[in-house]
């Protein structure tokens, strides 16, 4: 029987565990926290978006740079087979607009249980330790040592250690340490998924305001066509712009704190700009005596009236009846695009996911095991792939913790 070591509980290391277990193996689950997968808890505002219900090709496509690394672990275990284990495991599943994959009663917490439960029923031992040290010999891993002082040794070590996202989860970079200090090297570290900063100071004045069903198009100054769009939800705060969709963005836009991308937010995606004109037209008939900042009620919501008032350059109590055309146009084009010029991302420890890790090329793809020391293995976030959002990134936490896992399980 093989001895196997996991350091991390989080997603990618609790199904290695239980991969690694099903095969027979050994196990001993690390995890610096007193309990198990933290993060998970927090993902989807809650309710744990667990996959997308996708393909391997739509798998592999949702990822933001490195996916062909991916497609051996997504054909090894895919999303089918993800919704199969929850289900398998007493989670009831459902899915939502974009193909995401949420359990039934909206609660991450069951997620959690659900892959404890499963380690623990295959007889995988969680110890609350935090490595601190790999032990190798001769070119092969044999073990680990941690910070209580505590040895642990094994045929192979499994880092699952997470990002740099989310400190308070405890994914606090250890798994980095650890892949240098055996010869790894690891890319340029940024925050991914994470809300922007922007320079236009009125977004504090709407901070809170939510906008559902708008579409958002980034684009790079000077750029005619958008290197993204997407409809969906975002929110304006203190410092900017956060929400689903600006945190899929924010994937699009290395760099942002040179001021070189702007997002245009259309307010009234469904409506062509005639249509709109139509529709302000018949608005403005219905209020033609009051003041314009009182005729836009219906059409906006009650904090961005002054701001769309203010960058029509329409005088607020200029009565409607005296609108020109020319004025109504310009409150068309705002209205179709609001657009705000992004300096930079917000601190990589607010983001979702942590962009870069672990060099793709040092690592075999089809068992996550480590080019450079035998019997070491890498899942998860550790390793320099990220996805959008839509459920992507735990399945690639679940599809490279169970080839992690099956491989180190396997190899006696």
């Amino acid at each position: 029987m093989s001895k196997v070591l996991i350091v991390g509980a989080g997603a990618a290391g609790l199904m290695a565990a239980y991969s690694a277990a099903c095969c027979g193996a050994e196990v001993i689950l690390l995890e610096r926290n007193p309990r198990p997968a933290r993060k998970v808890m927090i993902t989807g505002k809650g309710r744990c978006n667990v996959t997308n219900d996708t393909d391997v090709n739509g798998l592999v496509n949702a990822v933001t740079g490195n996916g062909r690394f991916l497609y051996s672990a997504f054909n090894n275990f895919t999303a089918e087979d993800t919704k199969s284990f929850f289900e398998n495991h007493g989670v009831p599943l459902k899915t939502e607009r974009g193909n995401r994959v949420f359990p039934e009663s909206d609660k991450a917490v069951d997620i959690v249980d659900a892959l404890v439960g499963a380690v623990k029923e295959v007889g995988v031992k969680i110890l609350q330790e935090r490595v601190t040290e790999l032990i190798t010999s001769n070119g092969r891993v044999g073990g680990v040592k941690c910070e209580s002082g505590a040895a642990y040794f094994a045929d192979s070590v499994i880092i699952a250690t997470g990002g740099l996202s989310y400190p308070l989860t405890g994914s606090t970079g250890d798994g980095y340490t650890l892949a240098k200090s055996v010869g790894h090297t690891v890319t340029e570290l940024r925050p991914s998924l994470v809300a922007v900063n922007v320079l236009e100071g009125w977004c504090s004045d709407v901070q809170g305001l939510s906008l559902k069903n708008i579409k958002v198009a980034v684009f790079k100054n000077g750029g005619q066509k958008p290197i993204y769009d997407d409809f969906g939800e975002l929110m304006f705060t203190h410092y900017g712009l956060s929400g689903p969709v600006i945190l899929s963005a924010s994937a699009y836009t290395p760099e942002p704190e040179k001021n070189e991308y702007k997002v245009c937010i259309d307010l009234k995606p469904a409506l062509s700009p005639e249509k709109l004109d139509d529709r302000l037209l018949r608005d403005f008939e219905k209020n033609l005596n009051k003041d314009y900042i009182n005729s836009l009620g219906e059409l906006l919501p009650h904090k961005l009236i002054p701001v769309v008032v203010k960058l029509s350059g329409i005088e607020p109590s200029q009565k409607v009846n005296q609108i020109t055309r020319e004025q109504r146009q310009r409150l068309v084009s705002i209205l179709k695009g609001l657009t705000l010029t992004v300096t930079g991302f917000r601190p990589i420890d607010e983001a979702i996911i942590t962009k870069g890790g672990i060099t793709l090329g040092e690592v075999n793809p089809k068992t996550m095991e480590s080019r450079l020391v035998s019997g070491l293995y890498f899942a998860g976030e550790v390793l320099d792939v990220d996805a959008f959002t839509g459920g992507f990134n735990l399945q690639i936490a679940f599809s490279t913790g169970y080839s992690a896992g099956e491989a180190a399980g396997s190899i006696y």
